[in-house]
C-alpha cells in the first residue's frame, strides 16, 4: 500500500517519503528534526523494526510511548505525532541488543499502523509547519536565545558547546527544536512541542518554561551555597575542637574531660528526655565542651546537666491497685480508723476503675492532732499499691525557692524541694508527702503556700517550671497527700484544693490495743529483748497512759515503753534477770513521778460552780467555771487568761442575767452594790473559744440565787442576749 508521497531535504539531496515505514517505539526520548540521537534497541519488535528499515532506505518512524513501563505497546499506547529518522550508524552488541544512531528528518503524524513480522509498520503524513516572518517571531528567538544561554550557565548537566551552537541559529524552527532537545527530564513538554505545528506558540512555551527553570536553578544554587558554607562552618569548628582537645592533653587535661563530655552526652541520651529538654541539655553540653575545665561556670553547668539526666523523664513503677492488700496493709499498720481507711480505699478505688497515670483530684489531707499516724498511712498508701516513698517536712518553710528552685545565677543554687524528691526516688510515680502543710511560712523572701498551688492543681502540674531546670516537668503523675494538725493556718486557695480527711485523737482503750498490738512488740525488737522479758498488765498499761503521757497520739506512750525496755535491758545484762515485770506500783521507780494527775471531779454539789467542755490537741477535757460575788460597787472582773471570745460570751451572759433579774428574784439593786468575779483555772494556761456561754450564764445565776449546780452535767454552747442557747 502506497500514499502520495511528500519530500525531505536530506544531505543536499530530496528523499521522498510514501511508502509504509517501520515503526520504533521509544521509551522515554523524544526525536527532534535535524537532531542526531543514540538509542539502545533491546525489544524484539523493535530490533526487528530497525532490520527492516537497514534493509530498504535505513528510514525509520521514531515516536515515543505514552507510558514507558509498557514492554509490548499496542498502537493507542503511542503518541501519533513522531519523527521520520535516518539511521546512520548501527553497532550489534554482545548481548544481542543494538546500538544504533539516529538523525530525525521530519514531524510526521502516524495515519494507519500495519502488522507485519512482529513489528509495526506505519503509514505517515508530514506535520505542517508554520513560521510567519514578524517582530514577534524575532522577539520569541532572542529571548529564547538569551533565556537558554542563561539556564545553561546555572546548569551543571549542559556542556558550554551547546551554548555556542545555539548562539549562531538564526532559524526560530531549528531553535526551537534544538532548544527543546537539551531541555532534560522533560518527556511530557517535548512531546506538546513536538506536536505543536505553530513555530511562535512553540517558542511561546519555551520562553516560559526556560524562565521557570532559571529561577529554580538560581534558588538551587543559593540553597547549596548556603549548604556549603554550613558544612564548612562546621568543619572548621571541627578542626579547632580537634586543636583544643591535643592542647588539652599536652596540658594534661584532654583524656578526663573528654571521658567526662562523652558521658554526659550518654546520660542525656539514656535520661530519655522530651525533645525540647534534651535540645536544652545538648546546647548546654556544647557551651560546657568550649568551656576551661576550670571555669566556674563549667562547674554550673555541669551540675545542671547532671541534674537533667538523673531527673525520671520516663521512669516509673507499675501500680499494684489490689483493694484487698490495701485494706490489709492499712490494718496492719495501724489500730482503728475505721473511716479513714474506708476513705483511702474508696479513693484507690476510683483510681483503678479510671485506670489513669494522673492523681484524682482534689488531694488527701490528714488532718487530725500529732501522733495519730498521719505520716504513716502515707507510707502505708505508698507500700500498699507499690510506689516510691518521699517525705517532705513543710514545717517552717518560708522561702518560696525550697519549692520552685532558686534560680542559677545564684551561687549554690539547686532545685527546689520537689524536684530533688523526684531525683532521689528516681520515679516519676512517687507517693510524696507533704508534711505540716499547715505551718508554712511567708516573708521578703515569697509564700511557699502559693508556690504549692501549681503542684497539688492536677489541671497545671502537667508543665511544673521549677527556677532551676527552666524546663517543664510532669508532676501529673505524682500522688500527693499532705498533712496538718490544723485548719485555720492553711491558706483558703491550697486548703480549696485538698479533701479533709479528719483523724481523731486515740481513746485510753484503743491507745492500750496499739501499744500491745504494734509499739511493745517494736521496742521490744529494737531492744534486743525477747517477748518473754517484759510483762506489763493492763493495769501497769492504763497507769502509763493516764500519769504519764497527756496525748491524742501514741508517741510519748511509746518514749515510755521504750524506757522501760532499757531499764529491762540493763536488769538482764547487769544482774542476770531473766524477765521484769512492772506493776503499777512499780512505775514510779522506772519512769519517776506521774506527770499528770487526772483532774479530780467534784464530790459534792456547789454554788457558783458549773463544768464547761474544752477542747484541746490533746483531747477533751472539763472546764470548772468559778463565780464569787463580794460586796463592791457593781465591778466585773475576769482572770484566768481568757480570750476575748470568752471575755464578750461573759459579758453576754452577765447582760442576760441582769435582764432577766426580776423574774429570777434578783433585787434590782444587786449588781451596784456587788462586784462579779469569774475565774477559770488553771490561771497559767489560755482559754478561748466559742462553746463557754451556757456554762458562764449557769454559774453566775447560781451564785447569785444560791442554788448549786448539779456535779454531774458538764456544758458546751453559746447562747444570745435573749436567752436563746
Amino acid at each position: 500500500m502506497s500514499t502520495p508521497g511528500f519530500e525531505i531535504k536530506y544531505q543536499d539531496r530530496v528523499l521522498t517519503i510514501g511508502e509504509v515505514l517501520p515503526l520504533l517505539p521509544l521509551r522515554d526520548v523524544v526525536v527532534f528534526p535535524t537532531m542526531i540521537h543514540p538509542l539502545l534497541v533491546g525489544r524484539p519488535a523493535s530490533i526487528a523494526a530497525v532490520e527492516a528499515a537497514m534493509l530498504a532506505d535505513r528510514l525509520i518512524v521514531v515516536a515515543t510511548q505514552k507510558d514507558k513501563e509498557t514492554d509490548e505497546p499496542a498502537p493507542a499506547d503511542i503518541h501519533r505525532t513522531g519523527t521520520v529518522a535516518h539511521i546512520t550508524q548501527l553497532l550489534r552488541l554482545p548481548d544481542g541488543t543494538m546500538k544504533i544512531l539516529v538523525e530525525g528528518l521530519a514531524r510526521a503524524r502516524v495515519r494507519h499502523y500495519v502488522q507485519e513480522e512482529g513489528f509495526f509498520k506505519v503509514q505517515v503524513a508530514p506535520r505542517r509547519e508554520t513560521a510567519p516572518a514578524d517582530a514577534e517571531l524575532d522577539a520569541l528567538v532572542r529571548m529564547t536565545r538569551e533565556f537558554f544561554t542563561e539556564y545553561v550557565r546555572h546548569h551543571k548537566r549542559i556542556a558550554e558547546a551547546v551554548q555556542e551552537s545555539i548562539a549562531g541559529i538564526e532559524d526560530p524552527v531549528l531553535l526551537a527544536d534544538t532548544v527543546a532537545t537539551h531541555i532534560p527530564d522533560k518527556l511530557e513538554l517535548k512531546q506538546t512541542l513536538l506536536e505543536e505545528e505553530d513555530v511562535a506558540a512553540r517558542l511561546r512555551i519555551l520562553v516560559r518554561v526556560l524562565s521557570e527553570e532559571v529561577e529554580i536553578l538560581k534558588l538551587e544554587r543559593k540553597i547549596e551555597s548556603e549548604v556549603k558554607s554550613q558544612v564548612q562552618r562546621n568543619q572548621r569548628e571541627f578542626y579547632l575542637n580537634e586543636q583544643l582537645k591535643a592542647i588539652r592533653r599536652e596540658l594534661g587535661q584532654g583524656d578526663d574531660e573528654s571521658r567526662e563530655l562523652d558521658e554526659l552526652a550518654a546520660a542525656i541520651e539514656e535520661a530519655g528526655m522530651p525533645e525540647d529538654v534534651e535540645e536544652v541539655a545538648m546546647r548546654e553540653l556544647d557551651r560546657l565542651a568550649k568551656m576551661p575545665a576550670m571555669s566556674p561556670e563549667a562547674s554550673v553547668i555541669r551540675t545542671y546537666i547532671e541534674t537533667l539526666a538523673a531527673l525520671p523523664w520516663k521512669r516509673r513503677t507499675r501500680d499494684r491497685l489490689d483493694i484487698t492488700r490495701v485494706r490489709r496493709k492499712l490494718d496492719e499498720d495501724h489500730y482503728g480508723l475505721e473511716k479513714v481507711k474506708e476513705r483511702i480505699v474508696e479513693f484507690m478505688s476510683v483510681m483503678k476503675l479510671t485506670k489513669r497515670k494522673k492523681t484524682p483530684s482534689p488531694i488527701l489531707c490528714f488532718v487530725g492532732p500529732p501522733g495519730v499516724g498521719k505520716t504513716s498511712l502515707g507510707r502505708s498508701i505508698a507500700d500498699a499499691i507499690g510506689r516510691k516513698f518521699h517525705r517532705l517536712s513543710l514545717g517552717g518553710v518560708r522561702d518560696e525557692a525550697e519549692i520552685r528552685g532558686h534560680r542559677r545565677t545564684y551561687i549554690g543554687s539547686m532545685p527546689g524541694r520537689i524536684v530533688q524528691g523526684l531525683k532521689k526516688v528516681g520515679t516519676r510515680n512517687p507517693v510524696i508527702l507533704l508534711d505540716e502543710v499547715d505551718k508554712l511560712g511567708m516573708d521578703f523572701r515569697g509564700d511557699p503556700a502559693a508556690a504549692l498551688l501549681e503542684v497539688l492543681d492536677p489541671e497545671q502540674n502537667h508543665s511544673f517550671s521549677d527556677h532551676y531546670l527552666e524546663v517543664a516537668f510532669d508532676l501529673s503523675e505524682v500522688l500527693f497527700i499532705t498533712t496538718a494538725n490544723t485548719l485555720h493556718s492553711i491558706p483558703d486557695a491550697l486548703r480549696d484544693r485538698l479533701e479533709i480527711i479528719r483523724l481523731p485523737g486515740y481513746l485510753q482503750h484503743e491507745k492500750q490495743g496499739i501499744a500491745r498490738g504494734f509499739l511493745l512488740p517494736k521496742q521490744l525488737r529494737e531492744h534486743g529483748l525477747k517477748e518473754g522479758q517484759l510483762a506489763i498488765p493492763d493495769a501497769t498499761l492504763e497507769r502509763i497512759i493516764a500519769e504519764y503521757t497527756r496525748e491524742s497520739g501514741v508517741r510519748s506512750l511509746e518514749r515510755e515503753l521504750a524506757t522501760l525496755c532499757r531499764k529491762t535491758a540493763v536488769l538482764i545484762v547487769e544482774k542476770g534477770r531473766k524477765r521484769l515485770k512492772v506493776e503499777p506500783g512499780d512505775l514510779e521507780t522506772y519512769l519517776g513521778p506521774p506527770r499528770w494527775q487526772p483532774k479530780a471531779l467534784d464530790q459534792a454539789n456547789e454554788v457558783g460552780i458549773a463544768t464547761g467542755l474544752a477542747w484541746t490537741q490533746v483531747g477533751g477535757e472539763t472546764l470548772s467555771i468559778e463565780v464569787q460575788l463580794v460586796p463592791g460597787k457593781g465591778e466585773f472582773i475576769l482572770t484566768g487568761q481568757l480570750g476575748d471570745v470568752m471575755k464578750e460570751s461573759a459579758k453576754a451572759a452577765q447582760t442576760i442575767v441582769r435582764s432577766r433579774a426580776e423574774s429570777w428574784g434578783i433585787a434590782k439593786d444587786f449588781f451596784t452594790g456587788t462586784d462579779v468575779h469569774i475565774h477559770v483555772p488553771e490561771g497559767a494556761t489560755p482559754k478561748d473559744g466559742p462553746s463557754a456561754g451556757v456554762a458562764l450564764t449557769t454559774a453566775l445565776v447560781s451564785a447569785i440565787t444560791g442554788i448549786a449546780v448539779h456535779k454531774d452535767v458538764a456544758m458546751t454552747g453559746e447562747i444570745t442576749l435573749r436567752g436563746s442557747p
